[in-house]
């Protein structure tokens, strides 16, 4: 699982977004744009993401580290620093 590419995680945090916000235009989506804003994502909803991070690619994410992970650059680059 530490091997997987950017392109791959990206694509793991879409699938994971698209369940979330299923209404979301994801191929429009800027990697430095601001999921919850563009995508309407509310806190529970945001949670539901973090939770799903933690069982589909093995990173647990403290809640205190929820405020710097704002984009798909965030995650993917959290993701890839984190992982055990």
């Amino acid at each position: 699982m530490s091997n997987q590419s950017t392109k791959e995680i990206q694509e793991i945090l879409e699938n994971i977004l698209a369940k979330i916000a299923p209404e979301a235009d994801l191929a429009n989506l800027a990697e430095n744009e601001n999921l919850r804003e563009r995508l309407g994502i509310d806190s529970f909803d945001f949670l539901n993401f973090m939770i799903a991070i933690n069982e589909a690619l093995g990173v647990e994410i403290p809640e205190a580290d929820y405020g710097k992970l704002l984009s798909l650059k965030d995650l993917i680059g959290y993701i890839k620093s984190n992982r055990s």
